[in-house]
């Protein structure tokens, strides 16, 4: 199956700052994939290129196939949900108006609900919303276009942890409901971990990590216990980070742990304890860690 975006080579400079370096990724037709790395990682620019806002300094980038740039009839396709989102001086009943204008596959009913959902004023100016209603307001659009490719930066800012969760929560079901592919930026990784079903990591504008969600769940792991037993268990693996508390030691190390190692592990008394996405993601862009100090 084609990608729905595929880069090579993708890099992106400002003067002296490269926000993309040598970018090259597929993101898979029908996933949801997690774009996750920290503030200033080069999510945003890479989001901004597929979508033609920005250009490339050199490689390139095709979506559905195609270079998006000039190109309405790949950009009709895709909707692009960011925490910046700029507003003409409508109000919320004109945004959604607009929208349904601009989107092919737009579901008005979808939309009431979600604009229900989220308790968002028809009739007031979206200048007078708060942070939160603005960011709710992207995310109706967003989600109500229901185009081919959906494309969401940080697309929460301003809304708090239960109209966080009420977002993830009908953006799961309306995929179910109605497949496509989309690509969800965010550093709050934790929060979106069962959303995705791929994951690529970037960090100083490096793609650090490409992997189905599955397998990176289980890509490392933290173990506890008598420093002199862990310290034999983890032998020959490559360590991310240790510490030690009197006799007790932990340490994080990558690779998976396999039915022996934890028959091992339990014989040993140790505790195994997996790398969540975020933790994973400290590791792997720490420059302090062991793994980087000693590559």
């Amino acid at each position: 199956m084609t990608p729905t975006i595929s880069a090579v080579g993708l890099t992106r400079r400002y003067r002296e700052q490269t926000a993309l370096d040598d970018v090259t990724v597929d993101i898979e037709s029908g996933t949801i994939t997690g774009l996750l790395g920290r503030n200033g990682a080069g999510k945003s620019t890479f989001m901004r290129v597929v979508t033609a806002q920005e250009f490339a300094t050199s490689g390139t980038v095709r979506v559905f196939g195609e270079d998006p740039v000039e190109n309405d009839a790949v950009l009709r396709r895709m909707v692009f949900v960011r925490e910046d989102q700029v507003f003409p001086d409508f109000k919320v009943r004109h945004a959604i108006r607009a929208a349904s204008w601009f989107y092919p596959n737009w579901d008005a009913e979808f939309a009431e609900t979600l604009l229900a959902d989220f308790d968002l004023p028809r009739n007031r100016a979206i200048k007078k919303l708060s942070r939160g209603m603005r960011s709710a307001l992207s995310i109706v659009i967003g989600m109500g276009a229901r185009a081919e490719l959906t494309l969401l930066d940080e697309p929460y800012a301003g809304l708090d942890a239960v109209a966080r969760q009420l977002f993830y929560d009908r953006l799961l079901a309306d995929y179910a409901a109605h497949p496509r592919t989309v690509l969800l930026s965010t550093h709050l990784i934790d929060e979106v971990a069962d959303l995705l079903e791929h994951v690529v990591m970037i960090d100083r504008g490096r793609i650090m990590l490409d992997a189905p969600a599955d397998e990176v769940r289980g890509s490392a792991a933290t173990i506890s216990g008598p420093a002199i037993a862990v310290e034999d268990f983890v032998a020959g693996r490559r360590v991310w980070h240790r510490r030690s508390i009197g006799s007790r030691t932990s340490v994080t190390v990558a690779g998976p742990l396999d039915a022996a190692d934890k028959a091992r592990a339990g014989a040993l008394h140790l505790k195994l304890e997996p790398l969540s996405l975020q933790q994973l993601m400290v590791h792997t862009s720490d420059d302090t860690t062991e793994a980087r100090a000693t590559a």
